[in-house]
């Protein structure tokens, strides 16, 4: 008789739903949250490249516009306003270069300046004077041609540090012409 007693209990309780979709929702509940969380830090990645890439663009336009040499406070200011457009992300992991590159009479293409910011730990100015070969093809074709070369690399870290451990790293590179004259001065500090 207690095994026949037992068998309507087990049957009432197979058929009993009530707590099912709590205990559905406990174990979907950490994924959902989990993929939220994941899908946010990506978002925010994507934003700061976005935001290294307009860096790179707007500094190279800034110094292309240029219609006399620069001085060393006109630089000062490009990269204040590098940091200003890079918030709301910190800027400590910001590196930016500036580069005046001119084709020689035999048509190598040379760098004229370089400029970094002060203080600036990684990215380092190139040497006046020296041959550049990471150019794109067709940027500098005839001998007098010039291009600015404007460089923004930044390094993301998440807020959260749970799905990206190490961060991201960005590289932007933009090649604008002078468009005011042949090249852009820089006057020596």
């Amino acid at each position: 008789m207690a095994a026949a007693e037992r068998t309507p209990l087990l049957r009432r309780f197979r058929r009993d739903a009530r707590g099912v979709s709590a205990l559905e929702f406990a174990l979907v509940a950490p994924l959902l949250v989990a993929m939220f969380l994941a899908t946010s830090v990506l978002c925010e990645a994507l934003l700061a490249q976005r935001r290294a890439s307009h860096v790179a663009s707007a500094l190279g336009d800034l110094v292309a516009q240029a219609t006399q040499p620069l001085h060393d406070s006109d630089m000062n200011d490009i990269w204040s306003a590098a940091h200003v457009m890079m918030q709301p992300f910190p800027t400590d992991g910001l590196q930016l270069r500036l580069t005046s590159i001119t084709a020689d009479a035999n048509r190598t293409a040379k760098v004229d300046w370089s400029n970094v910011p002060a203080g600036q730990v990684g990215l380092q100015p190139l040497t006046t004077g020296s041959t550049v070969t990471t150019l794109p093809t067709g940027v500098v074709v005839n001998a007098g041609d010039s291009v600015v070369m404007a460089e923004a690399r930044y390094h993301f870290v998440s807020p959260s540090n749970a799905f990206l451990t190490n961060g991201l790293d960005y590289s932007e590179v933009f090649y604008l012409k002078p468009r005011q004259g042949t090249t852009i001065q820089r006057q020596s500090p």
